[in-house]
């Protein structure tokens, strides 16, 4: 698989991430396989969070991973923090500290390569955060910083205080999620796609050298219920999706991943299959190069309109 530098820090992993949200349904074997077939197609880059099975998918995937003997420098590993749920968001020192405690707990592991705060608290008080950032990354329990789900606007405002590059945004993208895209065609319109909801993030990832993680890539839009495959409510799409994953001797997960790898932003999908024969499929996606035409066919088929 194609490697990725995170951000501009040199750290490079596998341009493919797997996501561990749904990892607490997997049974101790079934997540070894897991984490097995991903790595061995190549995926060496695993997303977690402090709130994913209110800490069991962490809990599972240690288990897993020390089982497995994998060397634990081979891989890179990402937790996120910030999310109390159900009642607040904290991106106090305290809560910040603790949650990465307890992810290092769960994980069996010393460290992790990045730490993201999960959703923004308008609560945060920038030279805190900056304080738990120093004490983390001075005690060596965390190599990276980012974000997740932040307008440039409030990355901005952290980095007023934190002296660690902020690496990552991590952000909901797809072929039918795909606002702050939209957005960049429909400059000095009216209609709806012009408005920015993210505060023109994508073009600012690419200044900041940020890198996108895109979560949810099969997700249907427009707060439509499930993927978009089959969708009844995309059937352009799928058949031009299908279409070209005949075509190029690929699934069609692939496709739509290929689709966000062809952005010049150099994203780093983050996929959150547990079937190991779809993770092997999906990694196929490194291999497959979009032409322009493929790349803006496919866009037009998910129901955008260019001006």
């Amino acid at each position: 698989m194609k490697k990725i530098n995170i951000g501009n820090s040199g750290l490079l992993a596998s341009e493919i991430s797997l996501g561990i949200m749904r990892m607490n349904a997997l049974t101790h074997e079934e997540a070894t396989v897991v984490i097995r077939t991903a790595v061995d197609n190549g995926i060496d880059y695993f997303d977690h969070a402090d709130i994913y099975g209110r800490g069991t998918s962490e809990e599972i995937f240690g288990e897993a991973f020390k089982e497995l003997g994998i060397a634990r420098d081979s891989v890179m590993l990402q937790t996120k923090c910030g999310i109390v749920p159900g009642v607040m968001f904290d991106f106090s020192k305290e809560h910040i500290i603790a949650s990465v405690e307890g992810s290092l707990k769960r994980l069996q592991t010393d460290y992790v390569d990045a730490l993201l705060l999960h959703r923004p608290d308008t609560l945060m008080e920038p030279e805190e955060v900056a304080e738990a950032f120093d004490a983390l990354h001075k005690a060596g329990k965390v190599r990276h910083f980012g974000v997740s789900n932040q307008n440039p606007m409030q990355i901005e405002l952290l980095k007023k205080a934190v002296t660690q590059p902020l690496l990552i945004n991590q952000l909901q993208l797809s072929l039918t999620h795909a606002p702050m895209i939209d957005a960049g065609f429909n400059v000095n319109m009216m209609n709806n796609p012009s408005f920015m909801h993210y505060g023109s993030v994508l073009e600012y990832s690419r200044i900041s050298d940020m890198t996108i993680q895109p979560w949810s890539p099969f997700q249907a839009g427009n707060g439509k219920k499930g993927l978009f495959f089959d969708h009844p409510d995309y059937p352009e799409l799928n058949e031009k999706i299908n279409t070209i994953a005949e075509d190029k001797g690929v699934s069609r997960e692939a496709i739509a991943i290929a689709w966000l790898l062809r952005h010049p932003a150099k994203m780093q999908p983050i996929v959150g299959s547990m079937n190991p024969e779809r993770i092997a499929a999906i990694c196929k996606a490194s291999d497959v190069a979009l032409s322009r035409t493929e790349w803006y066919d496919l866009y037009k088929a998910a129901g955008k309109m260019l001006p």
